[in-house]
């Protein structure tokens, strides 16, 4: 087995390692699809509040892809996991209060907010 050797300070968590905020399968569907229609879009533009997912400047809209249980959408895939359970909820509030914020002050800029849930995507991935 190979052992990882930290040096001090130095966060790790193998189990952390796969979770991805970029490029996500959900995301890629959903950029391979407004590809295929046509539209051009920018990835991920961090002058804006949140980074959006895609970004479209000249019709001034953006999209979040966002993972049910990391946004804390409230369908059945956003199950607070039984251990660490006041650690779970508090950080699930906290990123849908950001969330929120980040929606109303793209929308206060001028921009148009969509937002496309992972459940959203495997539903209609499914049919």
């Amino acid at each position: 087995m190979i052992e990882h050797v930290l040096s001090e300070g130095q966060d790790y968590s193998p189990r952390r390692g796969p979770i991805r905020s970029e490029d996500t399968t959900s995301e890629l569907f959903v950029r391979r699809l407004v590809h295929s229609l046509g539209y051009r879009y920018r990835l991920h533009v961090r002058s804006l509040p949140g980074t959006p997912d895609l970004v479209f400047p000249r019709l001034r809209k953006v999209i979040n892809v966002n993972g049910c249980f990391w946004h804390m959408h409230g369908c059945p895939r956003c199950r607070v996991p039984s251990s660490r359970r006041d650690y779970w909820i508090g950080k699930m509030q906290r990123n849908a209060a950001r969330d929120k914020r980040t929606r109303r002050q793209l929308q206060r800029d001028g921009w148009g907010v969509m937002v496309i849930w992972e459940c959203q995507i495997r539903l209609s991935h499914k049919e």
